[in-house]
């Protein structure tokens, strides 16, 4: 598939019978916005792409093709004086600044612009995932919500919406809160069953044999979200459907159906916002994806690539912060 951008340029598919799927995690998308860099830079170009949280984010960066904005989006923006701490919160803006990070930063002339024209002209299908407050239903947003900037990133901003830690938006009427409450537990990965896929390329934010604990203050959620009850009952619920989740993908895994990107070297929380560490951690996940890329180009049924992976590790190895 193929289809033009406002330059003539033509943005093609060659990945259409697998859905890539981006996993939240806060700050810990730094790492796979490195496999995202590697990704692109190896052409590998999915027609049927979805995320959730920061996931949602990084699915917006790599269909616009543009691996620095995925870089600064986890990485510098995080130095910028206006992405909060606790005196944003206290005003209400959120410990992460949501409206000014998603709905003003990607504007024209401001700290991360977004290359509509090029995230419009690629032709892959898109899915971005969160749960409305009121009922704890799941919404998938697709190409048919996405007709202009501002509702894309308020859409990003709902799907990243961190309960607590930032305040709900408002969509068409209804509050929102972080798909990764929603029914997959944060891995969208029933939207793209949904959708027809029985092939899967899943980059993940915790490492292989991660499992998500119980919530240990269950009646906290419960008063702290009597107005929205869906929300609490949510979060406390939420590491069932996030552990069957993986429990399905390590099934689908075992059938050769599904490749998982698990990080190896993450040191960081999802609320991180030291530059250097952050930096490293990009840099690690690009030195991981660099490794296996000839294995993900072998799962995928693309030709091998092995030099050019080899020539990107020795790169991302030079470029490893001290």
């Amino acid at each position: 598939m193929e289809q033009a951008t406002g330059s003539g340029e033509f943005l093609t598919s060659n990945i259409t019978d697998t859905a890539l799927i981006f996993e939240g995690g806060g700050m810990r998308a730094a790492y796979s916005s490195g496999a995202l860099s590697v990704m692109l830079a190896h052409g590998l170009h999915f027609d049927w792409v979805a995320g959730i949280s920061a996931g949602s984010s990084c699915t917006c960066n790599y269909l616009s093709r543009d691996a620095e904005r995925a870089r600064k989006s986890f990485v510098d923006l995080a130095a910028h004086p206006d992405f909060g701490d606790l005196r944003t919160f206290v005003r209400g803006q959120g410990l992460f600044n949501a409206e000014w990070i998603y709905e003003q930063t990607g504007l024209a002339g401001q700290a991360l612009p977004f290359d509509w024209a090029r995230f419009t002209a690629n032709p892959a299908r898109v899915r971005i995932g969160a749960v409305k407050a009121t009922t704890g239903e799941t919404v998938y947003w697709g190409r048919e919500d996405l007709t202009d900037l501002p509702g894309l990133m308020r859409r990003v901003r709902a799907s990243s919406t961190m309960p607590i830690l930032m305040p709900m938006p408002i969509i068409d009427g209804e509050p929102y809160v972080d798909g990764a409450l929603g029914t997959s537990g944060g891995i969208a990965l029933d939207a793209a069953q949904a959708d027809g896929f029985t092939k899967f390329f899943v980059v993940l934010t915790r490492p292989r044999g991660y499992r998500k604990l119980p919530e240990r203050r269950p009646g906290f959620y419960r008063r702290y979200f009597r107005d929205h009850p869906a929300v609490a009952e949510a979060l406390i619920t939420r590491h069932e459907r996030y552990n069957a989740t993986l429990d399905e993908l390590e099934e689908l895994e075992r059938q050769g159906r599904a490749y998982l990107f698990r990080p190896v070297d993450l040191r960081i929380s999802n609320a991180e916002k030291r530059i250097d560490r952050l930096a490293a951690t990009f840099n690690a996940g690009r030195i991981q994806a660099a490794g296996e890329v000839w294995r993900w180009r072998e799962f995928l049924g693309l030709p091998a690539d092995r030099p050019d992976a080899a020539r990107e590790l020795q790169t991302a190895r030079r470029h490893r912060p001290r």
